[in-house]
């Protein structure tokens, strides 16, 4: 990166953060980031307390794999379910359902008393979680400006890398004075209260929110925020075809997301016997650049598409970049058994996976943006597929072979699959319907519906 790109995109960042705490619409934008960093904070929570759980609960690898993973089943199959709901009753609505449930969920575990209770509990937090981001994507594309979708996702996922970086400090501190049952209870009783705030705060149509103003609404695009159509009535085979490739895509690059979320903690433990405050630390330190890689991301594909017009291509160019350097950075982790290499290689890893997550996230909201809940719960589907399955394999492959280098092979092969696939399948020439208004070259979606 120069340094006139350099300089361009620090001064981008403080003018949207600026916006961010000045204007209406920046609030809502920032009430989604919140709900982003508190539903990780849930669903990893566990990563972290696993070691105690495991103890007092008297669970063996292969049993909290299988508790980790039973979050996926769930939180899969709602996807595109939960993405539908969201366009036809709209955000509001399903985000405040959503909430209760995963608020309900979180306190819930720590009153948790073997195997059987914690999987259903982890299925009910799947559920309260599975419309979450759908949803998510469905607000924001009525209340972001077009040519910043890039940035607003970068900025939402790294608030969940956020919260994978403070939560295993935070929940340690959180368990050393309630005990990893009263830390559930309280961080449940967060999710509860963001729920609360945005059932006030949030308007589907962002025309009909009492603060709006005239200025504010130029600048977000025209979209129909109402009642959408039902599930008979959205373009299936459209959406599922030009949702594949990205679908697939981040199915890979999730793979390997779910090895830093669920097994990393224990990874340290157990690979190099540290004790749960260095756990925590070395965690702080990968998680943290996770943060970076996912704000970078989105202001790089928003400034590639401001200097060259191709939107199609700026995203390409950000995902195949960010899946080639995370493999190679994983290397090390193969074959080098220093703690301080093997930390600074997931840090470097998690840094360039991150950089994927700004621009897949974008891509629902630009090829179809009156279905972007639907479509980004068909993305979102290979992620949560790569829930169920990574966390369990991790598991396995671990207490077979008890080895902690060997699950990292596979993170390396699909890596370079998503790299390949982004490259061969991937858009990569321009269109736009108009000025701030860019889609990819999906037309049989856009025309359908004469978008």
């Amino acid at each position: 990166m120069g340094p006139t790109m350099s300089m361009g995109t620090n001064a981008t960042l403080v003018a949207y953060l600026r916006r961010t705490v000045t204007t209406v619409p920046g609030r809502i934008f920032g009430l989604i980031c919140a709900m982003y960093f508190i539903t990780y904070v849930d669903r990893v929570n566990i990563s972290t307390l696993a070691p105690m759980m495991a103890r007092d609960l008297h669970l063996s690898n292969i049993q909290l794999g299988l508790a980790l993973s039973a979050f996926g089943y769930p939180y899969a199959l709602l996807q595109i379910l939960g993405g539908c709901v969201a366009d036809r009753l709209g955000a509001r609505r399903t985000l405040v359902v959503c909430g209760v449930i995963w608020g309900v969920a979180t306190v819930a575990t720590g009153l948790v008393g073997g195997l059987f209770s914690l999987l259903a509990i982890r299925l009910l937090l799947g559920i309260g979680e599975g419309a979450t981001f759908p949803a998510a994507t469905r607000a924001v594309t009525a209340w972001v400006p077009s040519a910043h979708r890039g940035y607003a996702q970068g900025m939402m996922h790294s608030s969940s890398r956020l919260a994978n970086a403070i939560t295993p400090p935070l929940t340690v501190m959180i368990a050393l004075w309630l005990g990893w049952r009263g830390a559930f209870m309280a961080l449940g009783c967060v999710s509860l209260a963001w729920t609360v705030a945005w059932a006030l705060a949030f308007r589907d149509r962002p025309a009909e929110h009492p603060a709006i103003t005239p200025a504010d609404l130029a600048d977000l695009p025209v979209i129909d925020q109402g009642t959408g159509a039902g599930l008979r009535d959205l373009p299936w085979g459209e959406l599922v075809r030009g949702m594949m490739p990205a679908t697939l895509i981040y199915f890979c690059y999730n793979w390997t997301l779910w090895l830093y979320i669920t097994w990393l903690p224990s990874f340290f433990v157990q690979a190099y016997g540290l004790d749960l405050e260095h756990t925590a630390l070395f965690s702080f330190g990968v998680f943290a650049a996770g943060v970076a890689g996912d704000t970078c991301g989105g202001l790089f594909t928003d400034y590639l598409y401001r200097r060259h017009g191709n939107l199609p291509q700026a995203r390409r160019q950000v995902i195949i970049t960010s899946m080639i350097g995370s493999m190679i950075c994983l290397m090390p982790a193969l074959f080098v058994h220093d703690l301080a290499v093997v930390g600074l290689a997931l840090a470097s890893a998690f840094f360039f996976l991150e950089l994927t997550v700004g621009p897949i996230w974008a891509i629902p909201m630009d090829m179809a943006p009156r279905y972007a809940g639907t479509s980004s719960g068909i993305m979102n589907t290979g992620s949560a597929v790569a829930g169920i399955l990574s966390p369990f394999a991790f598991g396995l492959i671990i207490q077979v072979s008890h080895s902690y280098s060997l699950p990292f092979y596979g993170p390396v092969v699909l890596l370079l699959a998503g790299a390949g696939l982004a490259f061969h399948f991937l858009p990569s020439g321009a269109r736009a319907d108009g000025p701030g208004a860019p889609t990819l070259p999906i037309h049989t979606v856009r025309n359908a519906h004469g978008r």
